[in-house]
């Protein structure tokens, strides 16, 4: 099968198709036949080798998380799904025309394979930061990048708990950051005192890892009311770092619960052939993202 690899770690140069065995779907796991893969942050991350400290791979190495597809391999144990449904689900290197998925959920109705993609880690995290953050009902948070991916599921569960969200964008973002209930604000010089004008922060969420650690943390005055998944100097200043973590298989069933009562929507802002994945890996990188940058297989 087509997948794919990087050899090296580097810029999105090193990523490669290549002609690989295919993987089979072992205890407790699924296969599916790949229509569409998820680019995420973490992918890039990963290829760069951010993580090689903490969680080192074995080179070559496949690239991907999410996916969306049909099921064609069925693990000993799994009894919830069959071959020929259709799903969307984490696993391992999903930039595949076959992939192994550990979580999954059916695919809700009307849901392209395309955008079902783009839901699995990003929701995941979603869910998980707003969790650990701990802000509640009435409550101001504040998001600083809040038009990708994370952001966009962020501010739209937090519209839906009743807690009011002030996100930070791109100028070119701000009426799609005000769509999904937000006040919106631009980031760069400044942009501490222009979120400070909009009123108290109880909560802060960092999504992006642009250097603004600091600036929440002086808005929020408590580091414990900060979050980020994106910049691994933070714990220096207290703050924590959760860019992973959590159960798959519940945040799965609660994004399709989501879906289908029309509470969450987060667009696909780009597709790319399989081939072009350093394409989409370098776009994902420049940031300005909308929504979310998918693979199609």
């Amino acid at each position: 099968m087509k997948a794919v690899r990087f050899a090296a770690y580097g810029g999105p140069d090193v990523l490669d198709l290549a002609e690989v065995p295919e993987p089979h779907a072992g205890p407790g796991q699924i296969r599916v036949a790949v229509r569409a893969a998820g680019v995420n942050p973490h992918d890039w991350r990963t290829r760069e080798g951010q993580f090689q400290r903490i969680r080192p791979i074995d080179l070559p190495s496949g690239v991907g998380q999410d996916a969306s597809g049909v099921v064609d391999e069925v693990g000993e144990g799994v009894t919830d799904i069959a071959v020929g449904d259709l799903v969307l689900g984490r696993g391992s290197n999903t930039y595949a025309e076959f992939a192994v998925l550990s979580s999954w959920a059916r695919l809700p109705s009307g849901l392209t394979f395309a955008e079902a993609a783009g839901y699995p880690s990003v929701v995941e995290t979603a869910l998980r930061v707003l969790r650990l953050v701990g802000v509640q009902t009435g409550q101001t948070l504040l998001v600083s990048g809040a038009a990708g991916g994370v952001g966009s599921a962020v501010l739209q569960i937090a519209r839906d708990r009743g807690i009011k969200v002030i996100g930070t964008a791109s100028a070119a973002n701000q009426d799609y950051v005000r769509s999904l209930g937000a006040i919106a604000t631009t980031y760069g010089e400044g942009w501490v005192d222009r979120v400070r004008q909009l009123g108290q922060i109880d909560a802060a969420l960092d999504l992006n890892g642009t250097g603004v650690i600091r600036g929440l943390l002086d808005l929020t005055g408590d580091p414990s009311r900060v979050i980020t998944i994106a910049d691994l100097e933070a714990p220096m200043l207290g703050i924590r770092f959760a860019g992973v973590g959590g159960n798959m298989m519940d945040a799965l069933a609660e994004t399709v619960d989501l879906i289908s009562q029309g509470k969450l929507h987060i667009p696909v802002e780009k597709s790319y052939p399989l081939a072009e994945a350093s394409a989409a890996h370098a776009d994902s990188q420049a940031g300005h993202t909308r929504g979310r940058r998918v693979l199609l297989v």
